[in-house]
């Protein structure tokens, strides 16, 4: 509960019951029961509003991540078209003037 052990919780409700009394602790017990439930029913709601988003957002990065993949491999395949491609040998007859 909460991270805490027996001991400590022990501890909890007797310092609680030493500062407000045996009248008043069932009625703090209920208030904290209420606020503890609808903390519990928010975190789900809003997790139930958020995991949709989330889902949505992760897909739309893979999607980005498999783009980017399949750009990387076209332009490795095409840097290595271009560079083991044979270079034309110049003519030396074309390059010298005529005279």
């Amino acid at each position: 509960m909460f991270g805490l052990g027996a001991g400590e919780v022990l501890i909890i409700l007797v310092i609680a019951f030493l500062l407000f009394g045996p009248k008043q602790l069932p009625e703090i017990g209920r208030q904290v029961g209420k606020a503890v439930k609808g903390f519990k029913e928010t975190a789900d709601d809003l997790r139930k509003s958020v995991e949709p988003e989330v889902n949505l957002i992760q897909q739309e990065v893979k999607m980005v991540e498999q783009d980017l993949q399949a750009s990387m491999k076209e332009a490795e395949e095409e840097i290595e078209r271009v560079t083991n491609k044979p270079e034309p040998v110049a003519n030396s007859q074309s390059s010298s003037p005529s005279g």
